[in-house]
């Protein structure tokens, strides 16, 4: 589902609440370094009709927009995320981006929390984890424990390794969401024995503050994935729960 709208919902949000979303892609396209197999946005070869990145200042000024209309008519917005179709800090503009949506959410919704979905690709670059690091909930993705595994279920830009996005995560300090899908396709199955331990071994590597873990939830573009239920990933986790690791599971 292509979202037309630089800035969308407020909708419900299984992980998030009612959430205010932001789109810094094309409007009538998709632009992601990431190819998803579950990706709700569809392929990227079937998202190339628009490449035209909205402007900082249109950015700003629709949310300026949308968080008016929200207050006015009393909607709540538990979490202004930046999320669209695509990987939001690809955008040449994001870490002003960021700082303005900060101030707008000071002024209109101060309770709530500005939050980035992120496929972490490019948390290396300085100014983008400097940025993420200023928004309350920098979500960030790893679903599979090896690059090989990666290109299955993610099937990456070339050059990407799960080793070096593990050390550059470190930079958070802990101070992050780790967000992981767990699904079964005929090519690739998260609770694989050496792809959950190699996970879990991540996840005490990079000690993040929260993990979300969920699983198929709309309409993918691959057939024949399968969902897991929250049981069946609460028992996968057990490890790490027992281990004091706060985990929100969703299924």
């Amino acid at each position: 589902m292509i979202r037309e709208e630089t800035v969308f919902g407020p909708i419900r949000s299984r992980r998030l609440g009612n959430s205010l979303g932001i789109n810094l892609l094309p409007r009538k396209g998709k632009l992601c370094n990431f190819d998803c197999i579950y990706c709700e946005c569809g392929w990227n070869a079937d998202g190339r009709e628009d490449r035209e990145l909205p402007s900082g200042r249109e950015v700003i000024e629709a949310l300026k927009t949308a968080l008016g209309n929200c207050k006015d008519r009393g909607i709540p917005v538990d979490s202004i995320t930046f999320s669209g179709d695509g990987e939001p800090t690809l955008h040449p503009e994001f870490p002003s981006i960021v700082d303005g949506v900060i101030e707008l959410r000071d002024r209109y919704f101060p309770q709530s929390k500005v939050t980035v979905l992120s496929n972490a690709t490019q948390v290396h670059r300085e100014e983008v984890l400097r940025s993420l690091r200023k928004v309350d909930n920098p979500v960030m993705k790893i679903d599979a424990a090896t690059t090989a595994g990666a290109r299955l279920i993610n099937r990456p830009a070339a050059g990407y390794s799960v080793e070096a996005v593990v050390e550059a995560l470190k930079g958070f300090e802990g101070d992050f969401i780790l967000q992981t899908m767990f699904l079964k396709a005929p090519f690739f199955d998260s609770s694989e024995k050496t792809n959950l331990e190699g996970w879990m071994n991540i996840v005490r590597q990079l000690r993040p503050r929260q993990i979300m873990v969920y699983t198929l939830d709309r309409p993918a573009p691959m057939e024949g994935l399968r969902k897991f239920t929250v049981e069946q990933m609460e028992a996968l986790v057990k490890p790490l729960l027992d281990e004091g690791f706060d985990i929100q599971i969703k299924g």
